[in-house]
């Protein structure tokens, strides 16, 4: 599918959202509608693999053969004539594609339901969720649709008026993708799309689970750079990439898209909120990631409560190539005493119960490995802040951990406006200098009417002057460690790449010369004037 295409595809998708929501509760319908598509998703892919599998075989649709079953789909028909032969079918189809959905709960099906308005959609609908979540996979995805749920008098009092309202959305999320292919990609982006569409829509609470797509590429094209010298260019493979509080799972795709479909050993994400948890599970598979290649947890990064996470013993630790984060800002937390002897914090100090800023980021450097390279979105107040903040800077400045700082623009993200900062770490560094990038002033990015934005022109300079080193005036400096201690650890990035314009020297001698010049002119015109005045008989001036 075109680019245009698909951002047409993306549209039209959205089109179908904000017509429908005045039929669904606009809270809830993100998540009817995103798992909708991710259900379409699994069904069209599932029935491509049954055609490559079974060939010719892959029965014609014939009138006859749907009225003689009472079905409604090819992959149907088989099953019914080969009903012997459906374990193994089934069996080959896993080891291909991972999954499989049994014929009546194939999208086409519930479409059709849908377009007879059959009076069996919602319970076959209920039916359909609980067998993807428990049986189509091998692999457990309990609880990806726990947000759904078709019994609320949201969608109606009784099952009836639920029934006809399900009826209404799905055929018009069907009849709004008959002219598009169904391709993973092109379903994937859309999918996408509709996240950071919501997002947008939503405000603060919606734009929680979602990085703007220019910044995640940012800290996508950044950590899968060479992590000894940048300059030489991206990793040829990454083991493992992890984010601690992943959201929808964007960031973890650009990584993945930054190092090709086969670049990255397995995708690691963790989160909190249990329904941008699902989210991102979906995203994945529509992505098409397999379930083997990735693991999203659903928990809490700061109370480290993933077991994988939380082995005691050293040599048994796992660590990763690329850590990425877009953490929630400042987040109140609640360290006790216990937390101080945490593995993670034990050598930096913690994080002050007022931002759990640090916590977050000494969370993703503890499992950074050596040749590891972290990015992480933080606000500006980690750089400069004092107290515990300060200490945990200091040791992290003294045991040249710190990259690069590189300053964005303000309002950039749908959940706040304040200006933020990424921040890179290693444990692997050579270079005794840190890097700052201030890319905050206007030049640098586009003003939008809610939202400012970074062009592909300004993510490629932040990209390529960090891959680089460059150094610009008003833009970028190396900045060595002695200077940031001579500063007393403060990171703050005007103080080492300002703004500001150097004023127009003025030339006193020569402005001095010009005056004179006017002042001659100014009296030869007067003694021109008064010799009117004099011919005239009128009295000079």
């Amino acid at each position: 599918m075109t680019t245009s295409k698909q951002s047409e595809l993306g549209k039209t998708l959205w089109s179908i959202a904000n017509n429908l929501r005045g039929a669904m509760m606009a809270d809830d319908f993100r998540d009817y509608m995103l798992s909708f598509l991710f259900w379409k998703y699994l069904s069209d892919n599932y029935i491509k693999a049954a055609q490559k599998e079974l060939g010719s075989d892959y029965p014609v649709p014939t009138e006859e053969k749907l009225k003689k079953w009472d079905v409604t789909t090819s992959l149907h028909i088989w099953y019914k004539e080969n009903a012997n032969d459906t374990f193994l079918f089934e069996k080959q189809i896993r080891r291909k594609i991972h999954y499989v959905i049994e014929p009546q709960y194939l999208w086409d099906n519930i479409v059709e339901l849908a377009r007879i308005q059959s009076d069996e959609l919602l319970h076959t609908l209920q039916d359909g969720f609980k067998y993807i979540e428990n049986e189509s996979f091998e692999s457990s995805f309990k609880g990806l649709f726990s947000e759904i749920n078709l019994d609320s008098e949201k969608l109606g009092k009784n099952y009836m008026e639920r029934n006809n309202l399900l009826s209404k959305v799905i055929k018009t999320i069907a009849d709004g993708l008959t002219e598009f292919t169904s391709d993973s990609d092109s379903l994937g982006d859309a999918y996408e799309y509709l996240i950071g569409q919501f997002a947008a829509g939503g405000g603060q609470k919606a734009g929680e689970f979602y990085t703007p797509q220019m910044i995640s590429t940012i800290l996508s094209r950044i950590v899968t750079l060479d992590c000894q010298d940048p300059a030489m260019g991206k990793k040829n493979r990454i083991n493992r990439v992890l984010d601690f509080a992943c959201g929808s799972g964007s960031l973890l795709l650009n990584v993945r898209h930054e190092m090709g479909d086969n670049g990255i050993g397995k995708i690691y994400g963790q989160e909190k909120n249990i329904t941008t948890y699902n989210l991102a599970r979906m995203n994945m598979l529509l992505h098409g990631v397999k379930d083997a290649e990735f693991e999203i947890f659903h928990g809490d990064s700061l109370i480290n409560d993933w077991n994988i996470l939380n082995e005691q013993n050293p040599s048994k630790k796992i660590t990763f190539d690329a850590v990425v984060a877009n953490p929630p800002f400042s987040l109140r937390w609640e360290p006790t005493e216990e937390t101080a002897k945490d593995f993670r914090f034990n050598r930096y100090g913690v994080a002050p119960k007022s931002a759990a800023d640090f916590a977050f980021l000494l969370h993703g450097f503890h499992f950074l490995s050596e040749e590891g390279t972290m990015a992480i979105i933080l606000p500006h107040g980690v750089l400069f802040r004092g107290g515990k903040e300060l200490a945990i800077r200091k040791k992290l400045i003294e045991d040249d951990n710190i990259d690069a700082v590189i300053g964005l623009p303000a309002n950039l993200f749908y959940s706040t406006g304040i200006p933020v900062c990424l921040i890179v770490l290693k444990k692997c560094r050579k270079n005794d200098k840190v890097l700052f990038i201030n890319a905050s002033s206007d030049e640098h990015y586009k003003k939008g009417k809610r939202q400012n934005y970074l062009r592909k022109e300004d993510v490629d300079k932040i990209v390529s002057t960090y891959q680089y080193c460059k150094e610009e005036t008003r833009y970028s400096r190396q900045v060595s460690l002695q200077e940031i201690k001579e500063n007393e650890y403060n990171l703050n990035i005007t103080r080492y790449v300002n703004l500001s314009k150097e004023e127009e020297r003025i030339d006193l001698l020569a402005v001095n010369k010009e005056l004179k010049k006017i002042d001659e002119q100014i009296k030869n015109a007067r003694n021109r004037h008064n010799e009117f005045l004099r011919e005239l008989g009128l009295p000079e001036i």
